[in-house]
């Protein structure tokens, strides 16, 4: 393999790995979200943390995947953020 593209790009092609990552899809959207939102601001986690009152070592647990986040934790990241959270349900799309 030349690449971690390549790696994945042949590891999808197994039935149970593209199951597996398909049903982790949603966790990394939230987090890809978080991520982009916090840097659009050119914030830290520490200065996340400052305004939100979640500790910075909790907001890198969520960004690294480590935990999952309560609902309401993620309206006081979005407040922080002087942002709203919208949750959204959409069609599955069939392949």
């Amino acid at each position: 393999m030349s690449s971690y593209k390549d790696y994945k790009e042949k590891a999808l092609q197994d039935p149970e790995v593209r199951a597996e990552y398909n049903a982790l899809q949603p966790e990394y959207d939230i987090i890809q979200a978080m991520i982009d939102a916090r840097n659009s601001q050119h914030l830290t986690q520490k200065e996340l943390a400052a305004k939100t009152g979640i500790t910075q070592a909790d907001i890198s647990r969520v960004e690294n995947g480590i935990r999952n986040p309560s609902l309401a934790m993620m309206k006081r990241i979005a407040e922080g953020l002087g942002m709203q959270l919208k949750l959204e349900f959409i069609p599955n799309i069939m392949k």
